[in-house]
C-alpha cells in the first residue's frame, strides 16, 4: 500500500513578487502537482520563478469534484501544494474545504507560512492588534449581510473585512449604517506599486468614494466599538447576574449566553461551562 501524500498550504505574494520565501520555493519546486485558485495567474508567478510543474485548477465552482480528485492523488501518495489567488490558502478561499477533506481522510497537512493580506493591514492600521476578528467577505445576498453585520456591530475587538473594488461603496455605506461613525484604515493594493493605507472616518470614507472611483484589492480595519460604562459595569458583574441582566429583557438563555461571550470577548461554551458548574469565567 503507497505512503500517503502530503497537502502543502503555500503562500504566495499578494503584489510584491519579492516576498515569496525560500521555503515556499523549495515546496513548489519538488511539489508532484500544484493546485491553483486561478491557473493563469499561479503559472505566470511559477515562470518568474523559472519553475515547471503540472498545474491544476482548483477553485469555488469545482471544489467539490476536484476535491475529490485531489484527495484521490493525495492517497496515492502524490504530493500537493495548494496555493491561492494570492497570499495564504484557506483564507476566505475553498482552500479550507480541502483541508477539511484531508482530515476526514487522515492526509497530513503542512502549512508554508508567507505574506497574508489581513495581517500585513492589521499591522498598519494603528488598532489593536491584541483582539481582533477577520470577517472576511461580507455575504452579497442582503438578509445574510444584514445578520453578519448585526452581529459584528457591537463587538469591542478590532474588524477586519475584504472586499473587491466593485462592492466597496455598498460595503463602507452598510458599514456606516450599522457601526455608526468609526475610524478605519482602508488599504489598497498591499505590497504593490500603488499600495496604499487611508486613515479616515467612516463617514469619510463613505463620501470619499462617492467622488473617487475604487481601484484595486482592499482591507478594511475598522476600529472596535468603544466600551461604555455600561459595558465595563456588565463585565464586572458575576457572571450570573450578567446572564440574568440579558435575561430579564426577555431574551432566551442561549442568547444570553451568546450577548455575555460577546461583552466579555470569550466564546459561548466558555461561558456555558462555567456557568454549568457555577463557576465565574476566571475560575481554575
Amino acid at each position: 500500500m503507497n505512503e500517503k501524500g502530503i497537502l502543502y498550504l503555500v503562500a504566495t505574494p499578494i503584489g510584491n513578487l519579492g516576498d515569496i520565501t525560500l521555503r515556499a520555493l523549495e515546496t513548489l519546486k519538488n511539489a508532484d502537482i500544484i493546485a491553483a485558485e486561478d491557473t493563469r495567474r499561479t503559472m505566470s508567478l511559477l515562470s518568474h520563478l523559472e519553475i515547471k510543474k503540472q498545474v491544476t485548477s482548483y477553485y469555488k465552482h469545482n471544489a467539490k469534484s476536484k476535491g475529490e480528485y485531489l484527495i484521490s492523488l493525495l492517497n496515492d501518495g502524490k504530493n500537493i501544494a495548494l496555493v491561492s489567488d494570492a497570499g495564504t490558502p484557506a483564507i476566505s478561499d475553498p482552500g479550507e474545504d480541502l483541508v477539511k477533506l484531508c482530515i476526514e481522510n487522515n492526509i497530513k497537512v503542512v502549512p508554508i507560512p508567507g505574506a497574508t493580506a489581513f495581517v500585513s493591514a492589521l499591522i498598519c492600521s494603528g488598532f489593536s492588534t491584541s483582539t481582533f476578528t477577520f470577517c472576511g467577505f461580507l455575504p452579497t445576498i442582503n438578509k445574510q449581510r444584514k445578520e453578519k453585520l448585526e452581529n459584528f456591530k457591537d463587538y469591542t475587538q478590532t474588524l477586519i473585512f475584504y472586499e473587491a473594488p466593485h462592492k466597496l461603496k455598498k460595503t463602507l455605506s452598510d458599514l456606516y449604517d450599522f457601526f455608526g461613525e468609526r475610524k478605519i484604515a482602508i488599504c489598497r493594493e498591499l505590497t504593490k506599486v500603488y499600495e496604499e493605507i487611508k486613515r479616515t472616518t467612516l463617514s469619510e470614507a463613505v463620501k470619499f468614494y462617492e467622488e473617487n472611483e475604487p481601484r484595486g484589492e482592499f482591507v478594511l480595519i475598522i476600529e472596535g466599538k468603544e466600551k461604555t460604562i455600561g459595558d465595563e459595569f456588565l463585565n464586572n458583574l458575576p457572571l450570573k447576574e450578567h446572564i440574568n441582566y440579558y435575561m430579564n429583557q426577555g431574551i432566551q438563555k442561549k442568547d444570553a449566553l451568546k450577548c455575555v461571550a460577546r461583552d466579555r470577548g470569550v466564546s459561548k461554551r466558555d461561558v456555558y461551562n462555567a456557568d454549568l458548574d457555577g463557576k465565574e469565567l476566571n475560575d481554575d
